[in-house]
Formats: C-alpha cells, structure tokens, sequence
C-alpha cells in the first residue's frame, strides 16, 4: 500500500465514524526504535561543526516526525530491545542472531575502526533518549525481552481492549505476520504500507499464513534455517494451500506426513517436525516470550499518561549537538509536530 492508498483509508475509517475521532488509542504508531536508528546510522553520513557524527542521532529524530506527520497517530510507542534481549531465544536456539555484523564497519571515512563506530552509536542512543523524555511519546524496553516481543503484544492488547488501529513502523520483515485488519506494517525501506492484501501481493501467501512461510523457508538473518532444498518459489508447489487457506501448524505437517513418500521435501518437513517446531516458537511473534510481569508492566505502562511537550530542552539539546539546518524552523516543526499529541485523552 502507497502512501496515497493510505490516507484514502484513513479518510474511510474517518466517514465510517461520522466524526474524526480524538482518543489517544484510536490509531497508535509502534516504532522499532532501533532498527529506525540503525537504518538513519547507515544512510546519514553527518558531521556536527565539531567533527562528530550526528546522521543516526539527526535522521532518527527527522523520521520519528516524519512518520508522524505521515500517519497521523493518537499515540506512539518507542520500542527499544532491553538488556540481554535474545536471552531467551537463544536457549531456544543458540545460534539465534550470531555473528551479526561482528565485523563490519558502516562507513571507513568518518569512523578509524569499528570500536569507533560502535562509541558513536552508543552515544547517539543514549542521546535519543535524552530526546524521547522531552516529547510525549512512550518509549520502554524491558530487559530480557526484544523490541518485537514488546511490539507484537501491544499489537494485539491495543486493538482488543481500545478498539485501535495500529501501525507498526520496521524494515524486519518479522512483522508481516502480524498484519490484520487492525494492524498495519509500514517498512521505512520499501516506504510501503502492509496490509493482508499487500502481504499476498508481495508474497503470494495469506498474512495469517506468513509464519509458516517464514518457518519453511528461515531466515538467514536470525541464523534460523529452513528447510533444506526448500525456497519461495518451489514452497507453493509442494503448498498451494498457504495462498488460499488460513493453515494452522498442525495443518502444515499433516499435509507434509499424507504425502511423504510424494517427494523427499515432504519427508524433510516430516522428519524434522520437532526443529521446525522449535524455529516456529522462535519466530512467532503472536506468541510473544514475555512472562505475565512484563506483560503486566505493558498493560500498565500503556494506559498511563503521555508527559507534556519540553519544547525548551528539546530545543537545547539540538543547537548543544550541533544539528543546525538539518531540521529547518526546528522550533516550528517541533510544536507542530508534536503538541497534538497531549490533547488526546
């Protein structure tokens, strides 16, 4: 879905209610806070006056109101991983996320060596913190937990108990499965709305079944292996029924064990049902690995109030990092931005 697409739905749910509505979880924005940053620490080579760079710092608070002004949200969640954040799925799977850019430096001419990079991109994320705390915004992380546990939760809990129209913002394609009437996944990358119609579009598999697809196929990034000799395009041949029918686990490996002795793909699938089991427990974010306190820490962090707009120390903290022209009439698009954000009860 295009951004055109978009406000046409927005102006649909709009007629449907007569009136615009003004609660603060009617549509609620979930922003996976660092991959944003990490995407912005890429793409932005910038230097403050003083020879320091600033292109995650800058980029990250430019998108956050670009995103913003662009869906027009009662709400938005901040959402960091917490410390030790793939505790828990690598008891699952030990190699879960290793070996993730141990290695590689983003940019050789602003940075001497990858320590150097890593300093700046710490220091930038605790200076977006210091950003965060003066606009009304949630931002949370909770230890052991990542920030797709915490985003696929409230992607569930806001719709059923406010009635929410929920957009989750990532480039991780982690989040297709979560697409639904309710929830929409906007990658930054593609600069493309998700809905189920999309998820089909783009994938040829219904979104309800994009898990299983996810399960079949891996992902090389998590270091989460498919199923040998198994890609996208010979998946729909051996399962035709993941673009036409809402399949459930069981469903998966019933087919795969009727037709076993069909071709050797089906006996893998079948053989190998307890590690596939497993890489689904690992990649199903509608089964968040959150225990019933985080759970309850969420449901409470949810319903408490946004604090009220500092435009001042905002405003300090920019000039003191030495963002300049980067934001133009900073204070402007700060208050304009941001402000409507504490009208809504």
């Amino acid at each position: 879905m295009k951004k055109n697409e978009l406000f046409k739905l927005l102006d649909n749910v709009v007629e449907e209610n007569e009136i615009v509505s003004s609660k603060k979880y009617d549509r609620v924005l979930l922003i996976d806070g660092l991959n944003l940053f990490f995407r912005n620490f890429a793409m932005m080579n910038i230097v403050n006056p003083q020879g320091i760079h600033v292109g995650g710092l800058g980029g990250f608070i430019r998108s956050l109101g670009s995103l913003i002004n662009q869906i027009q949200p009662t709400s938005v969640f901040v959402v960091f991983d917490g410390m030790g954040s793939s505790t828990n799925r690598k008891n699952l799977l030990p190699e879960y996320k290793s070996g993730r850019n141990q290695h590689r430096i983003t940019n050789w001419e602003v940075f001497e060596d990858l320590e150097d990079e890593d300093d700046a991109k710490i220091s930038q994320i605790v200076r977006i913190a210091h950003y965060l705390k003066c606009l009304p915004v949630k931002t949370i992380a909770i230890d052991k937990a990542e920030a797709d546990d915490i985003i696929a939760y409230y992607s569930d809990l806001l719709p059923k108990t406010y009635g929410s129209k929920v957009f989750i913002v990532s480039s991780d394609k982690d989040f297709v499965q979560l697409v639904n009437d309710d929830v929409i996944v906007y990658r930054p990358i593609e600069k493309e709305y998700y809905t189920k119609d999309t998820v089909k579009e783009k994938f040829g598999v219904l979104a309800e079944n994009f898990i299983l697809y996810k399960m079949l196929i891996g992902d090389n990034s998590d270091k989460v292996a498919g199923v040998k000799g198994l890609g996208a395009k010979g998946l729909f041949k051996k399962f035709p029924e993941l673009s036409t029918d809402i399949l459930t686990l069981d469903d998966l490996f019933d087919l795969a064990e009727q037709k076993h002795k069909e071709h050797v793909i089906y006996a893998r699938i079948a053989f190998e049902r307890d590690r596939l089991e497993q890489n689904y427990r690992i990649m199903d974010l509608k089964n968040p690995l959150l225990d019933d306190g985080d759970k309850e820490f969420l449901q409470a962090f949810a319903e408490s109030d946004n604090i009220a707009l500092n435009t001042e120390a905002f405003l300090r903290f920019y000039h003191d990092d030495g963002l300049g022209h980067l934001i133009k009439n900073v204070e402007f698009w700060v208050n304009d931005t941001f402000k409507v954000l504490n009208s809504f009860k």
